[in-house]
């Protein structure tokens, strides 16, 4: 009895950093407006481009196993979302405007995680990892209902539940689990 009290105050204890740090990097839930069309295309690759780099910065930096598959799976699931984005932008004949202002500064980011190791390197990306599925959930989200291109608004409803399960996974990252 005495036993089992104390591996539940454990198991409790435990949980209490995960959730606390969960509500630190996940932000309150607000409406996002469907980005232009050259806009979208520019956010699209500027996110298909972060998680295959620091995906890479993964693959070389860290020696946490779950961080390397995430890693792994990234590079793989922006290296083929990357091909169909070149190819419904062609369909809709719409030009790359790079976005300034979403996602995150990524180049940034990037240069930080180049200049970490070991665990102060996955903290790190697992929070930007975070952040960033974070953005690309609720842009997918939007753009898959009111975009204006029809072929972007497909790459759009096509990556939203990819998003989906990569958010999923990029809080358990941060949540080491």
């Amino acid at each position: 009895m005495l036993v089992a009290r104390r591996t539940a105050l454990r198991l409790a204890l435990a949980a209490i950093p995960a959730a606390f740090v969960s509500t630190l990097f996940v932000p309150a839930a607000h409406a996002v407006e469907a980005l232009p069309d050259a806009r979208f295309v520019g956010w699209a690759e500027a996110v298909n481009e972060f998680q295959i780099a620091s995906g890479k910065l993964a693959l070389s930096k860290s020696g946490n196993e779950i961080v390397r598959g995430y890693a792994t799976r990234m590079i793989a699931e922006h290296t083929e979302a990357a091909s169909f984005l070149v190819k419904s932008r062609s369909e809709a004949g719409v030009s790359y405007a790079p976005d300034p202002a979403a996602p995150p500064n990524t180049a940034a980011i990037l240069q930080r995680l180049s200049g970490l190791q070991g665990p102060e390197f996955d903290t790190s990306y697992a929070n930007a990892q975070l952040g960033i599925q974070t953005d690309a959930e609720a842009q997918y989200g939007a753009y898959s209902q009111n975009g204006k291109s029809g072929p972007l608004r497909r790459y759009a409803q096509m990556m939203l539940p990819k998003s989906q399960e990569q958010l999923e996974y990029a809080k358990r990252l941060v949540g080491g689990r």
